[in-house]
């Protein structure tokens, strides 16, 4: 269907159905070479697509094996990462081997940030199997895990080889982490793109006549966002709109509410607070509640303002004794804006009505 070039310290392509996942060994082999390949991948994603890869791989002559955590954020910590680095390792694995993410996005963290730190680096290759990770985590290199104390705490930017989407694997995806995707899809439009987001104002489903290009115009988005930004120095924060507070969130459920239903309940919140304070106007705050409850989307958490403000303070966009909350003056207007910690924590209680 289309190509998205990244024009990234590592230049690299996103392809979106250009390639299916029987033709992922050849597409390694055109991109990264390498005398190995090894899979990451998840106790979900494993049993449905790791023996078609595997296959692919073969055939592309690589010399392959795998390593299947978990399913879930809560596998996205050190401990795991620290096996998957011994697996490699046992495995034989140089330099010039390959990593491939055949997942969803606690996946794609965990694995290209193995890769990034592998002997120092190897080449990584990204197939996102969940709308999250096909528009979001699977493009512009961000890899990370977990600590107790936060999400994503230590990691590195990391550009991939190249990024593999093959829209068919999202027909196997359950409706409640197709819904989870959407916050991410709506988040692009929120932020970038007033005409995507009311593209979006009739709900995305599976197997969608539009999720192509949806898909498609989310990564052309980021490619601007990341070729002007890589190492989220300034713009690219646009990125985290609904995160900081959706992070908070996902903490203090315990990872019980998934990353994008967080991240919507984040974007409301935000959005809450922007109209009280006068930042964006009431129909603006009202249109975007509008939609995200049409997708199932929660507007208002359970969570106090003062847990919430805690649970924030180790988000990485914090520096010192301020923090960068992303804002919005309307649908396609978001800002960027440093409050201090005082500031913020009264931010949050606006946030939470």
């Amino acid at each position: 269907m289309s190509i998205v070039h990244i024009e990234a310290s590592r230049p690299y392509d996103v392809l979106i159905d250009e390639c299916t996942l029987d033709e992922v060994g050849e597409l390694t082999r055109r991109v990264s070479g390498g005398d190995a390949a090894f899979v990451v991948s998840d106790t979900h994603v494993a049993p449905l697509y790791l023996d078609r890869v595997t296959e692919s791989l073969l055939e592309a002559g690589y010399r392959t094996s795998s390593f299947v955590f978990e399913a879930g954020e809560a596998s996205k910590t050190l401990q795991t990462y620290a096996a998957c680095q011994s697996a490699m390792a046992e495995a034989g694995l140089t330099r010039s081997s390959v990593v491939v993410a055949l997942g969803g996005g606690v996946v794609g963290d965990l694995a290209g940030f193995a890769a990034a730190t592998y002997m120092r680096g190897c080449s990584c290759i990204q197939v996102p199997t969940s709308l999250l990770s096909c528009v979001d985590s699977s493009v512009g290199g961000k890899t990370a895990v977990d600590l107790p104390e936060g999400k994503n705490l230590v990691g590195a930017f990391f550009q991939p080889d190249a990024v593999l989407i093959d829209t068919s694997l999202l027909e196997t995806l359950p409706h409640h982490f197709f819904t989870d995707g959407c916050a991410e899809v709506l988040k692009y439009g929120a932020i970038a793109d007033e005409d995507l987001f009311s593209l979006l104002e009739k709900p995305l489903v599976a197997r969608d006549s539009r999720l192509k290009e949806v898909i498609r115009r989310c990564v052309e988005i980021k490619r601007d966002i990341v070729q002007e930004d890589e190492f989220e120095q300034g713009r690219r924060q646009l990125l985290n709109f609904g995160h900081t507070l959706g992070h908070a969130i996902e903490r203090c459920s315990n990872f019980e509410i998934t990353h994008g239903y967080a991240v919507a309940c984040g974007m409301a919140l935000v959005a809450r607070a922007c109209s009280i304070r006068g930042l964006c106007g009431e129909s603006s705050a009202d249109r975007l509640f509008t939609v995200l409850r049409s997708y199932g989307f929660s507007c208002e958490t359970d969570f106090d303002s003062s847990s919430l403000y805690q649970a924030a303070l180790l988000d990485k966009k914090r520096k010192g004794d301020s923090i960068s909350v992303v804002l919005v003056r309307g649908m396609g207007k978001a800002f960027c804006k440093s409050l201090d910690l005082e500031e913020f924590r009264r931010f949050v209680a606006d946030a939470c009505g």
